[in-house]
């Protein structure tokens, strides 16, 4: 590929990146003896074109162990954010486990309570039934008695 006429040199490379906007655009990238990266913008004419820019700072490149560091760091922030949050969830959730258990509980207790109080009402109707049936069975006898002796 051919800038301004002439070839790219031995220590030049064309690199593709992305602007602010996500816009796609062209840099010459040219390595010092030291390895360290310098950048020129590259514009494309309609013509097919090409002409080599100004310089231009690209920060992706920059420094990368940099860039990848404060990603990590933003990760770890989000991360320990999302740790927290789901803490907060997790004890929301066996307290409100913990209630359900307490109420099905006391509702269990107080529906026993309930049914033993009415068997226990029940029994003693049954009772004071069967004295009542019993002493009127005998009430009647003794008139019965009574006038089986005078025949």
């Amino acid at each position: 590929m051919k800038f301004d006429g002439a070839d790219l040199k031995a220590d030049q490379s064309l690199v593709k990146y992305k602007d602010d906007k996500g816009k796609d655009l062209y840099a010459i990238q040219t390595l010092d003896k030291d390895g360290n990266a310098s950048f020129k913008s590259v514009t494309f004419s309609s013509d097919g074109k090409t002409t080599e820019g100004t310089a231009v700072a690209l920060a992706a490149n920059v420094d990368p162990l940099a860039k990848i560091d404060d990603a990590l760091k933003t990760v770890d922030a989000f991360r320990s954010q999302l740790g927290a949050v789901q803490n907060r969830f997790e004890s929301a959730i066996t307290n409100l486990g913990n209630t359900v258990n307490n109420l099905s509980s006391a509702r269990s207790r107080i529906e026993d309570s309930d049914y033993a109080t009415e068997v226990s009402n029940m029994s003693r109707a049954q009772i004071l039934q069967q004295a009542g049936t019993s002493v009127l069975a005998q009430a009647n006898q003794v008139p019965q008695n009574v006038l089986s002796l005078l025949r």
